[in-house]
């Protein structure tokens, strides 16, 4: 699993390649540390390459959420598979994230 952030104007771009499991949550959430501290920006999850996300990615995803919101910044979760869908869906998390 890796996690790239990317910056592009007042975006800043998460991508996530591989399978966010237990074991990847670790360095995934050291990864996205700059996410939690953006101030007054939107902040992409690109998860086109992203193939398996657990509870623990799930949480990750939560916390960007959370953190994003108490700084004015905004989250969009991007390109996710149908697979991904479904557990946005099973989990109620398609309802808090914009999904693009």
């Amino acid at each position: 699993m890796t996690t790239t952030i990317q910056e592009n104007g007042n975006q800043l771009i998460a991508l996530f390649n591989g399978r966010l499991d237990t074991v990847a949550s670790i360095p995934t959430a050291e990864a996205v540390k700059p996410l939690l501290e953006a101030s007054n920006r939107e902040i992409i999850l690109d998860c086109s390459q992203l193939e398996y996300i657990s509870s623990s990615g799930l949480r990750i995803f939560l916390s960007i959420r959370k953190e994003a919101a108490s700084h004015g910044s905004k989250v969009i979760v991007r390109n996710i598979s149908a697979d991904i869908r479904q557990v946005f869906m099973m989990t109620g998390f398609i309802s808090l994230f914009e999904i693009q």
